[in-house]
């Protein structure tokens, strides 16, 4: 889409769960994304689930009219919500409906309605916990002892963003470790005998991981001029990345013009693949 000059078109919209929101803000953010000099200004409300917190958010509304996304399971708080809107003039949308209606019909069985399903105490969340306290610690390095019980490796040189990338698998219930690759140092042997996890590179263009290092220079108030964001140096380390993954045919991914989603994603269909095998 072409990049216009037109001021930004400013709107309130309006996120109502009763749970806690993720899923409305993760729609609400990418629905916008798509449209050039938009700018949503985000009211939310979390964990709405009785007539007294509705009330409250609807004045709120009315202050201040826009678009009201909502998840919202209970009947009678939904149809009080859609109701008071349609009054004000507010259009309302029901962001799950069209998922969950279509399972209804393919499935023929009846919605249960519970506030907050999807973050139940189940296998599920406890496997996100462990796998997020395993990746926590085997971030930078540590953990070599147990790291044959993890899921995904992730190598790469300095700012490469290998902690948040593990952050969000780990979110994900995959337990993921991190490593740093430094030309003068050699890689923990443990690393090189790994035969259970799927070990991934992160790469990135020259110019861009030399610009995230200057920032961070600039963020510890050091000289611009320090060897470590120098493009030459930083080439170095990127070409000495590469090798060392080529040699032991490991996958690389570029993160240079990636979200820390997008590369997890990435990571997660290599994994796939990988346990297919």
């Amino acid at each position: 889409m072409q990049k216009t000059d037109k001021p930004a078109v400013y709107f309130n919209v309006h996120l109502i769960s009763d749970s806690t929101g993720e899923t409305l803000s993760g729609v609400m953010r990418a629905a916008c994304s798509q449209f050039e000099n938009v700018a949503p200004l985000e009211h939310s409300y979390y964990l709405v689930r009785s007539h007294k917190q509705l009330d409250r958010v609807l004045r709120e509304i009315e202050a201040a009219p826009g678009v009201v996304m909502f998840t919202i399971a209970d009947t009678e708080l939904r149809s009080a919500l859609e109701r008071r809107c349609r009054e004000i003039g507010c259009p309302t949308v029901p962001v799950l409906d069209p998922v969950l209606e279509l399972l209804q019909r393919y499935l023929g069985v009846e919605l249960s309605h519970r506030t907050g399903a999807q973050h139940a105490l189940d296998p599920e969340y406890f496997q996100r916990v462990d796998a997020m306290n395993f990746t926590l610690a085997h971030d930078d390095g540590h953990g070599l002892d147990d790291l044959e019980d993890a899921d995904v490796v992730v190598l790469g040189v300095s700012r490469v963003s290998k902690t948040p990338t593990c952050i969000y698998l780990a979110h994900r219930g995959i337990r993921a470790a991190n490593i740093p690759l430094v030309p003068d140092l050699p890689v923990p042997p443990e690393l090189e005998n790994l035969k259970r996890p799927l070990v991934v590179g992160l790469k990135v263009t020259t110019e861009r991981l030399a610009d995230v290092r200057r920032a961070r220079l600039r963020a510890w108030k050091e000289s611009l001029s320090d060897e470590y964001a120098n493009e030459d140096r930083v080439a170095s380390e990127l070409l000495y990345a590469a090798k060392l993954c080529a040699k032991h045919n490991w996958p690389m991914v570029d993160v240079t013009r990636r979200s820390i989603e997008e590369t997890a994603a990435l990571i997660l269909n290599l994994l796939t693949e990988r346990r297919r095998i």
